[in-house]
C-alpha cells in the first residue's frame, strides 16, 4: 500500500530560483516560490524543490570525489531536439557520453541528468 502519490525531490543548489526555472521550462512545470525555497510542480502532483546551500560543490561525474548522490532520466522522443533546447536553457552536454539512446548533461547547478529515448 503506498502511502503516497508523488514523490517530492530536493536538490541543493547555490541559486534555487535559477534552478527551479530551468527544470519548471524544461518539464513544462509551474513555477512557484515560498521565501527562499522554489518548487517546480507538475499537474499530476510530481515536484522538484529546490534548496540554497552555501558553499554549493557540484557533483563530479563519472568520479566520486564529489558524488552526484541522484540524477534524473527525462523520457524524450528525440535526442537532438532535447538537446537543443536543454542547452538553450542552460544545460551542458557532458564531455563521458557512456551510452547511445541517452545523452548525459548538467544542469545549470552541475548536477547530472539524463534525456532518454522513450
Amino acid at each position: 500500500m503506498a502511502i503516497a502519490r508523488f514523490p517530492s525531490f530536493v536538490l541543493d543548489c547555490p541559486d534555487p530560483r535559477a534552478l527551479a526555472t530551468f527544470y519548471a521550462t524544461m518539464l513544462d512545470f509551474t513555477l512557484v516560490e515560498q521565501e527562499d525555497w522554489y518548487e517546480a510542480r507538475a499537474d499530476y502532483g510530481m515536484c522538484l524543490c529546490f534548496q540554497k546551500v552555501e558553499d554549493y560543490r557540484a557533483p563530479v561525474w563519472p568520479g566520486q570525489d564529489s558524488p552526484q548522490q541522484m540524477h534524473m532520466d527525462v523520457v524524450v522522443d528525440d535526442l537532438d531536439e532535447a538537446e537543443a533546447a536543454v542547452v538553450a536553457l542552460g544545460a551542458t552536454r557532458h564531455e563521458h557520453q557512456p551510452g547511445t539512446t541517452f545523452r548525459v548533461f548538467l544542469d545549470p547547478a552541475g548536477h547530472p541528468f539524463c534525456l532518454c529515448l522513450s
